[in-house]
């Protein structure tokens, strides 16, 4: 069947995350076609035409029980899509396949004019990088911690002995294992001694460690702000997800403003914020993930983030 007005659903096989979302749009009577970039071939096609009709860019994308007219497509959450890699092809072959389908697939989506795009991917990837987000934050007001982007050892170093305790963080996730077990990429604290010539690589980003007594997980999406507190005791909370704690707060009227005009920036329409809650209740900006998980944070809030964002994707005023 050919759905009208339909949004789009980018995203890998298992994502309970988009199945919230989805099922809101359902409650909304809103088609939804989903799709993952790597089913692509008997289970994903798209056809897109140039030149050849009024519209700029005219086609479809068919998966096997649905197809989406691309130039009637409503809206994309573009959610955690998984681009294909080709395994069963050589290096070379698998390359070259690869890239045909990001250029193929992803520049046929990228051409469609109207959709609301959350986010889109060009957009996400030029807020993907952390360095860069530190300095809009400064500007719009937020408290940014002492930090340092070095490959130099030495200012490494001096960095560190200038600051009572430090984490290091990694700069962009990747995915890593060791010994065949995967390893992700924690805050950890580092001393001034553990720092050696390999430093020299590549940049690594240094950290003050903020005197904090909880964490902030914020949620914007369109213009709603959805603020949870999470207390946990742990450097980074991430570590460890039994041993949290969430409570719904308030965020002030300034720190709001400043995360949408963040949002504004970088031409994104939703993100989640991270911040460090210190002793006197002064919040700490740590970093945008521009398509952070917030999922899990639902059941235990009972704050409507999936409505909020199907309610986006439809284009209902709420």
């Amino acid at each position: 069947m050919t759905e009208e007005r339909p949004v789009l659903v980018a995203t890998e096989a298992d994502d309970v995350t988009a199945d919230m979302v989805i099922a809101e749009l359902n409650r909304l009577d809103v088609p939804v076609v989903r799709f993952n970039p790597a089913d692509i071939g008997a289970d994903l096609m798209v056809s897109a035409r140039f030149g050849t009709c009024p519209a700029p860019v005219a086609g479809h994308v068919r998966t096997p029980s649905r197809t989406a007219d691309l130039a009637r497509v409503r809206a994309v959450y573009w959610r955690r899509p998984i681009w294909p890699t080709f395994s069963g092809l050589d290096q070379d072959d698998s390359q070259f396949a690869s890239a045909q389908v990001r250029y193929g697939l992803g520049g046929a989506l990228y051409a469609m004019e109207g959709p609301l795009w959350v986010n889109h991917p060009l957009r996400v990837a030029a807020a993907d990088y952390k360095p860069a987000q530190l300095a809009p934050a400064q500007r719009l007001g937020l408290t940014v911690p002492p930090t340092l982007v070095t490959n130099d050892p030495d200012e490494a170093r001096e960095f560190i002995s200038a600051h009572d305790r430090v984490i290091y963080k990694t700069l962009r996730w990747t995915p890593y294992q060791r010994d065949g077990v995967a390893v992700t990429g924690w805050a950890d604290p580092v001393t001034a001694s553990e720092i050696d010539e390999s430093l020299r690589v590549t940049p690594h980003l240094f950290q003050a460690v903020v005197d904090k007594v909880a964490d902030l997980r914020v949620l914007v999406v369109g213009q709603q702000v959805f603020a949870v507190r999470i207390t946990s005791g742990l450097l980074d909370w991430r570590k460890d997800y039994s041993a949290l704690s969430y409570s719904v707060v308030d965020l002030p009227a300034a720190v709001e403003k400043a995360l949408l005009a963040y949002l504004d920036h970088y031409g994104l329409v939703s993100g989640s914020f991270d911040f460090a809650v210190d002793q006197a209740g002064g919040l700490w900006w740590l970093e945008l993930n521009p398509n952070g998980q917030w999922g899990w944070l639902e059941p235990h809030t009972g704050l409507q983030m999936s409505a909020a964002f199907a309610a986006l994707l439809a284009g209902v005023t709420t």
